[in-house]
């Protein structure tokens, strides 16, 4: 059984994306994109065996140069893209999957071994949060606010112990706290 990661950078006042991702663009200026943090971020995907995403975060790639169908910036990961509005064929480095994302993923980790993570959206967290598939917590929590949004967990509003297994502060500001996930209820 595999075990699922949400691993994701987020502001400290809970948002994955300011407002512009919903313009199809993304303010470079609020995720620190370098320092010091950035050398432990690419070691750290290495870990991975496939990434899954929504779809916004899939088209949010296409900023970066990335075309439909390709995987974008983590060569070498299967990935997994949740949409029913994408239009590209699957192939061996990404497949679009539409339907049901829950009930996909969750027999991915039934069926695969080893780390996948999830690096968005939140709409896709908060459903897999509330069906109790997401394992494990790795926030690059930077050092801004936006004020609006897109949320952690969309609009799911999990209840949640956290058990904190490491943490680690960047001299650029950014903290990365890593949390295994108890489910509450």
């Amino acid at each position: 059984m595999a075990t699922l990661i949400y691993h994701v950078a987020v502001s400290l006042d809970n948002f994955i994306a300011d407002q512009s991702l919903d313009e199809g663009k993304i303010d470079r200026t609020l995720f620190l994109f370098e320092g010091d943090h950035g050398p432990d971020f690419l070691s750290e995907i290495r870990q991975y065996t496939a990434v899954l995403m929504g779809g916004k975060t899939y088209e949010w790639g296409f900023q970066f140069g990335a075309k439909p169908g390709e995987p974008g910036g983590y060569k070498g990961l299967k990935h997994y893209v949740f949409s029913n509005t994408l239009q590209f064929e699957s192939n061996e480095e990404v497949e679009l999957v539409r339907g049901d994302a829950v009930a996909y993923i969750e027999k991915l980790k039934q069926e695969e071994s080893g780390k996948l993570w999830l690096c968005g959206g939140g709409q896709l967290a908060g459903a897999l949060i509330e069906r109790k598939l997401i394992d494990q917590l790795v926030l690059k929590v930077n050092p801004i606010m936006v004020g609006a949004g897109v949320p952690l967990f969309g609009n799911s509003k999990p209840r949640l112990k956290l058990d904190l297994v490491n943490m680690k502060q960047y001299e650029c500001g950014v903290i990365k706290p890593v949390y295994n996930i108890i489910y509450i209820d």
